[in-house]
C-alpha cells in the first residue's frame, strides 16, 4: 500500500508556492495591502457604513490576485479542459486546500468569502451540466472574469436545512404576450447578492410541501422589479454578504428556467460532495496551522525561565489535535481518492458518508486547535495580532454551511444503520 501523494500533486505544489512568491506576495505586500491580512483585517474589509459589505478596495485586491492566477494558468485547475481548465482531481483540490490554509492567512487564500487562487467554481459545473447551450454560452465566461455573479437563492428564514418545504412559489403567468413565470415569497442567506449579475432562485412550481420533486430553479437577472434586498445580516464573520430577500410579484420569463422543471433540487446537489470535501480540506489546513504555530510558540516562551512546551497541560491538548489531524487527513485524501473513481451519479449512494465523515469532523477540529491556539497564547492569542480568532470565526460557519453538522451526521447515521446506503439492503435480507 502507498499513502503518499501522486509526484504531480507534490511538483504542483512546489510549483503553486513559487507563484505564490514570484506574483501574489508582492501585491500583497504593495502599498498598504497587508492591513487586509494583519490586526486591522475586520476594519480594512468591511465597509461598516454600508451595510457591512465588503469594501471595495478589498474586493478588487482580491480580484486581481484571481485575474493573475488565471493568466498563469491556475484559476481553474479543478475544471475540465474545454472551460481553460486541467481537470484537476478530487484528491488535487483537497492537497492543495489544506496546503494552502496551513499556511495561514494571506492573499492566495483566504476563506473568508472562499477567495482562493485555484479556484473552486459550482456554478460553472452546474451550467455544464444542467444549463441549455445559450446559458452555458451567455454566463459560463463572465465566471472566470467576475463579469458574471451568480448567487445561490435556496434557504429561506423559516426552511433552511429543509429546502423541501420552501414557501417560495412560483406560478405560469404570461406578460405582454410572452410566457413566463411569477414568483412571489422570501430568501434568506444569499451569498454574494451585493454583486451578484443573476440569482438562481428555487421555488415550488407543483407539488405539495415536503416533496423533493416539484421545486424548479430560475435563474434571475439582479435587479429585478418585485425583488428586493430587505437587509443585510451582520455575522460572526465580518464582512456581511449575507442578506434576506423578498419577491413580491417577480415575473421572468420561460427561458430563465435552469435545468428540469420540477427537478430543481437536482442543481443543488450536483456538486456538495466535491464542495464539502474541500471545505474539510481547507479546515484540516487551518487546524494544522493553529497546531504548529501553538507548538512554535511553545518552544519560544518561557516564562519563569522554563518553556511552555515543557509543561504537559501545554503537550498534551495538542497532542491530542495533532493525533486527529494525522488520522483526518488520511481519511480525507483516501476519500477525494474514492471519489475521483467514482461517477458523480454514484457519489450519493457509495461515498455520502464519508464525505459527511470528513466535513463535519475537519470543521469542528479547526474549531478547536484555534481554541487551543488562542489558550496557548494567552493575552496575544486572544488579539488580533494573531490570526486564531479569524480562522475561529470563519470555520465556525462551516458547522452550518454547506449542511450542518447534524444534517451530516443524520446522513453518516443513515448509512451506519441501514436506513440508506449500501447497507440497506443488508439489513432488509435480515427482516429489519
Amino acid at each position: 500500500m502507498d499513502f503518499g501523494l501522486p509526484k504531480d500533486i507534490s511538483d504542483y505544489l512546489v510549483e503553486l508556492d513559487a507563484f505564490v512568491e514570484r506574483e501574489i506576495k508582492p501585491i500583497e505586500n504593495r502599498d498598504d495591502n497587508i492591513r487586509f491580512f494583519d490586526h486591522r483585517r475586520e476594519w480594512a474589509r468591511t465597509d461598516f457604513d454600508n451595510g457591512g459589505l465588503p469594501r471595495k478596495e478589498w474586493e478588487a485586491l482580491l480580484r486581481e490576485a484571481k485575474n493573475v492566477a488565471d493568466k498563469a494558468g491556475h484559476l481553474r485547475f479543478a475544471l475540465p479542459k474545454a472551460y481553460g481548465g486541467k481537470d484537476g482531481s478530487n484528491l488535487a483540490m483537497a492537497t492543495i486546500r489544506e496546503h494552502f490554509a496551513s499556511q495561514g492567512l494571506g492573499l492566495h487564500n483566504d476563506l473568508q468569502n472562499e477567495h482562493s487562487i485555484v479556484g473552486n467554481f459550482p456554478v460553472v459545473i452546474m451550467l455544464d451540466t444542467y444549463g441549455r447551450e445559450d446559458q452555458k454560452k451567455a454566463l459560463i465566461p463572465g465566471q472566470f472574469t467576475g463579469e458574471t455573479r451568480i448567487c445561490f437563492g435556496l434557504t429561506e428564514g423559516a426552511h433552511g436545512s429543509d429546502a423541501t418545504h420552501m414557501g417560495t412559489r412560483a406560478v405560469p403567468e404570461t406578460r405582454g404576450g410572452k410566457a413566463g413565470w411569477r414568483i412571489d415569497g422570501e430568501k434568506m442567506w444569499i451569498t454574494g447578492m451585493h454583486h451578484a449579475t443573476h440569482c438562481a432562485l428555487f421555488a415550488r412550481t407543483s407539488g405539495k410541501d415536503g416533496d423533493a420533486k416539484g421545486i424548479s430553479c430560475f435563474l434571475v437577472p439582479v435587479p429585478s422589479e418585485g425583488l428586493v434586498i430587505e437587509e443585510y445580516m451582520w455575522t460572526f464573520n465580518m464582512p456581511t454578504d449575507h442578506p434576506r430577500l423578498s419577491l413580491t410579484n417577480v415575473w421572468v420569463p420561460e427561458d430563465a428556467l435552469f435545468g428540469d422543471l420540477d427537478h430543481g433540487l437536482a442543481l443543488a446537489q450536483c456538486f456538495v460532495h466535491e464542495n464539502r470535501i474541500r471545505q474539510a480540506a481547507s479546515s484540516l489546513g487551518a487546524a494544522v496551522f493553529c497546531i504548529e504555530e501553538s507548538i512554535k510558540y511553545a518552544r519560544e516562551r518561557k516564562p519563569f525561565g522554563k518553556a511552555l512546551a515543557t509543561n504537559q497541560a501545554i503537550q498534551f491538548p495538542l497532542v491530542e489535535l495533532a493525533t486527529q489531524a494525522e488520522m483526518l487527513r488520511l481519511l480525507i485524501r483516501k476519500t477525494a481518492w474514492e471519489m475521483d473513481r467514482t461517477e458523480r451519479a454514484g457519489l450519493e449512494h457509495k461515498l455520502s458518508d464519508k464525505v459527511s465523515m470528513c466535513n463535519y469532523w475537519a470543521n469542528r477540529l479547526c474549531g478547536q486547535a484555534a481554541d487551543r491556539a488562542i489558550q496557548v497564547h494567552g493575552g496575544i492569542g486572544y488579539s488580533r495580532h494573531k490570526p486564531f480568532e479569524h480562522i475561529y470565526r470563519h470555520h465556525r460557519r462551516y458547522r452550518i454551511t454547506e449542511g450542518s453538522e447534524e444534517i451530516q451526521m443524520r446522513k453518516v447515521a443513515g448509512y451506519l444503520f441501514g436506513f440508506m446506503g449500501p447497507r440497506k439492503k443488508m439489513f432488509a435480507e435480515m427482516g429489519l
